[in-house]
């Protein structure tokens, strides 16, 4: 199961929190929780949607603990999430991949989550449904709604 499923998740945690270690620390801790509950695993749901799931709960509760410990200002952490990727040795992305990044960065929480899970995952809506406990409309209206501010963060990036 680890095979299957380790750098699928691996990538999903590593856009929602940036760093390689911090990446690895919460696929880490979402695989005890998975050896832990996984009698509890009830079928109802694919094994991917669950594992899906267990892992973006950890990495939300990973950046709001570290939220909670940041004292830096907004602008201090973006600054610090643009030069994070651009020296780490993990990040093979160019400056488009930077500038989506940054666009990613100012969508509230959500609306990036299914944003990555589609954009990047090409997850079907149905299962991105499962993994946050939502319905399929209010996905595609929250996808359609980053898709329209990623496309304007990145037109006013064009024209500086």
């Amino acid at each position: 199961m680890m095979q299957k499923y380790q750098e699928r998740l691996y990538w999903h945690v590593r856009r929602m929190v940036y760093e390689h270690d911090d990446a690895n620390d919460v696929i880490q801790n979402a695989f005890i929780k998975v050896f832990r509950s996984i009698q509890k695993f009830e079928g109802k749901s694919k094994l991917y949607t669950w594992l899906y799931r267990i892992a973006t709960n950890e990495a939300i509760t990973f950046i709001n603990k570290k939220k909670r410990k940041s004292t830096a200002s907004l602008d201090d952490e973006e600054a610090g999430i643009n030069t994070q990727l651009a020296a780490d040795p993990y990040f093979d992305g160019d400056q488009v991949q930077l500038l989506l990044q940054k666009a990613l960065e100012t969508l509230p929480e959500k609306q990036r989550l299914v944003f990555n899970m589609r954009y990047y995952e090409e997850m079907p809506y149905k299962d991105i449904a499962e993994v946050l406990d939502t319905s399929v409309g209010a996905l595609k209206a929250s996808y359609h709604h980053a898709v329209k501010k990623v496309e304007a963060s990145l037109r006013a990036a064009d024209n500086y």
